[in-house]
This record gives structure tokens, sequence and C-alpha cells, in this order.
């Protein structure tokens, strides 16, 4: 059983920048992909970005050069790196990682007023 857990979320002005972590409870250098996805009030969940094992990312279009995925393996540790953040990037940010099963973080809330 994998856990995760995510952090750095919180309050931000528009165009301001956060990074979240998500730390997990197992070596992700064996993970096939990890990702960050969110859930903003009254919509699907959605993807953010992917970094799979080949350190390939993947990113939704609506953050493609404002969002940077990237990981710390020595650290098991997943990170995103959100610049220029816009009202509507506001959700509850959720870290996933996927083995045999995927694997879900508990989420952190991350507000941009603007």
């Amino acid at each position: 059983q994998v856990q995760l857990v995510e952090s750095g979320g919180g309050l931000v002005q528009a165009g301001g920048s956060l990074r979240l972590s998500c730390a997990a409870s197992d070596n992700i250098f064996s993970f096939n992909a990890l990702g960050w996805y969110r859930q903003a009030d009254g919509k699907q969940r959605e993807m953010v970005a992917r970094i799979y094992r080949s350190d390939n990312t993947y990113y939704a279009d609506s953050v493609k050069g404002r969002f940077t995925i990237s990981r710390d393996n020595a650290k098991n540790t997943v990170y995103l790196q959100m610049n220029s953040l816009k009202p509507e990037d506001t959700a509850v940010y959720y870290c996933r990682a996927d083995l045999v099963g995927v694997y879900w973080g508990q989420g952190t809330q991350v507000t941009v007023s603007s």
C-alpha cells in the first residue's frame, strides 16, 4: 500500500507562484508514473501534469508554460511548480501514483484570488 502526502497549497494572488510537494512512502523510481490532478468545485477531477519513469512529462493545455512537474527520487517526492497562477487554477490538487494499482493522496487546497 503506497501512501502519498501532499503539501504546499494555500492562498495566493493571481500572478503568484506556489510549489506543491507529494511525499511517497515507497521508492518512486519504480513507479510507472506520477501525476498531479485537480478538482474544482462542481467539476470533475482533471489531469494537470504527469511524469513517467522515462522522465517524459505531459501537461494539460491549460497549464503548459506555467506549471512544471519534477521529482526527486532520493527524497521520494514529486513536485508541481506553479507560476503565473490564475483564479481558474483554484482547486483541490491531488497527487497520483501509478504502479500495479493507482494511489491517490488526500489533496491540498490551492486558492488563487483575483
